[in-house]
């Protein structure tokens, strides 16, 4: 019904939609120290300014709540649609060849920090808004643009505007990939440990350390021991290093020997797709000849527990997987190994089926059998699904299915998307499947012809769902 009119309409606005893009991205909007009026410091303030000074320049009334979000509404009525996108940005990190912070385009895309997570898509869903607004001007339901600012760095906006205005019936983020994902994994992410007294006896392990931050699969490790030939060390590990795929180094430091393992970075959520260093480092050490001591014992318990390989938490007790979301994931992060104790952590992504019950008491059970106690960061994050039939979910996947020509579906993550815990809501766009936009990598960028396909895709699915 609206097709030739949404298409004229992105036709003559696509240079004044990629301007926008550049506007944003140009702002270095990364988390800093807050400042009056400021809570999220100043520059994420400057990113939703310019983004309201858009808005108004579309002809919208935009509201700004205590620099924590602003909103765009298509009119006075009820909102029956609520978007919610960001504007807050990781740092930019290194390794960049494009300048992140100019907006540079070259080749159909658009370069910097953000222009695909979220500012890009943000612009889509508000050029959205305007168009809706002006194909049916007597729209029978509001449809709302929610600018967050907080999103990578714990989510204080969306508390902050749910504590003031009320949730929609209907709520998508374009924070994500298409089509629609509608089912995300709970998480859970305990600090766990024990204690002994130390051990003098040789040959002892001293250290083991590895992991750079919970949510990441640890891509090296290192462990001191004492009181090994280095050159029996070396023969031996060729053997782990071909059945872990890891690479292992030595290097002699009087009676000690320092080993390293290497292997492949991973988010958490897909343990699957790295090779986790920790978990070789336990698999070598738990094979080799150590005097006999509580911390070796508990280095073998460990290995036991997580041995490399075993991403699903098989050994520790908690495999389990359902039709909407697929396995569970365990991942162990982060460990600190010295001569009396040890600390470390684990992401668990589980499925929908996960209960506290199956999943921490479950894994509780297990540690506390080798005398491992959770110490702490015990948060229990519950999964979050969106039925795949409702009608809100067929009207997104048509809207999909009609401006790409491809078949649309429903799928689950393992990471938590922007709208985890919002009741109906689902994660729709902008990323199109088979596209890596580089986000929170060097040189991200946002492609041009794919976020108008996007704006396209809100425009139609604010009109049937408003009108």
């Amino acid at each position: 019904m609206y097709r030739e009119k949404i298409d004229a309409y992105f036709e003559a606005k696509a240079e004044r939609m990629t301007e926008a893009v550049r506007r944003l991205v140009r702002i270095r909007s990364v988390r800093s120290e807050p400042l009056p009026g400021m809570p999220f410091g100043e520059g994420v303030s400057k990113a939703l300014s310019e983004a309201l000074k858009i808005a108004s320049e579309l002809g919208f009334s935009p509201v700004n709540l205590d620099n924590y979000v602003g909103f765009a509404d298509i009119n006075g009525r009820d909102t029956e649609l609520c978007i919610i996108a960001h504007l807050d940005t990781v740092p930019e990190g290194e390794g960049w060849t494009k300048p992140p912070f100019e907006g540079l385009v070259e080749d159909g895309k658009i370069y910097g920090r953000g222009a695909q997570d979220n500012k890009g898509p943000a612009v889509a869903a508000l050029f959205a808004l305007a168009a809706a607004r002006e194909l049916n001007s007597s729209l029978s339901k509001n449809a709302r643009l929610v600018l967050g600012t907080s999103e990578e760095t714990g989510g204080e906006d969306l508390k902050y505007y749910f504590s003031r205005e009320r949730k929609a019936p209907f709520t998508f983020t374009p924070d994500a990939d298409f089509p629609v994902i509608n089912t995300e994994k709970g998480r859970w992410a305990p600090a766990f440990g024990a204690a002994w007294e130390e051990s003098a006896a040789l040959p002892r392990i001293v250290s083991v350390r590895g992991g750079d931050a919970v949510n990441l699969v640890p891509h090296e490790a290192t462990a001191v021991v004492e009181g090994l030939d280095i050159e029996l060390l070396e023969e031996f590990s060729d053997m782990i290093a071909e059945v872990s795929g890891t690479e292992f180094t030595f290097e002699e430091k009087g009676s000690q020997v320092i080993i390293k393992a290497k292997g492949r970075n991973a988010h958490a959520a897909e343990p699957q797709k790295g090779n986790n260093a920790l978990t070789a480092m336990l698999f070598l050490l738990s094979h080799l000849v150590f005097a006999k001591s509580e911390g070796f014992s508990m280095i073998c318990a460990l290995n036991s527990l997580f041995p490399h390989g075993d991403y699903l938490g098989k050994e520790l007790g908690i495999a389990m997987k359902d039709e909407p979301s697929g396995e569970l994931t365990l991942n162990l992060s982060q460990m600190d190994y010295t001569l009396t104790g040890f600390s470390a952590r684990f992401d668990c992504r589980f499925p929908v089926c996960g209960t506290r019950e199956s999943v921490a008491e479950a894994a509780i059970k297990s540690l506390k059998e080798r005398g491992i106690s959770v110490t702490g960061s015990d948060e229990f994050v519950e999964p979050h699904h969106t039925p795949a039939d409702s009608g809100f979910v067929r009207a997104l996947l048509r809207a999909y299915e009609d401006y790409t020509g491809k078949k649309g579906y429903c799928s689950a993550t393992g990471g938590g998307t922007y709208v985890h815990g919002i009741e109906g809501a689902v994660a729709f766009g902008c990323s199109m499947p088979g596209t890596d936009n580089r986000m929170h990598g060097a040189d991200e960028f946002a492609v041009i012809d794919d976020l108008i396909k996007s704006a396209k895709i809100f425009t139609q699915a604010i009109l049937e769902i408003c009108g």
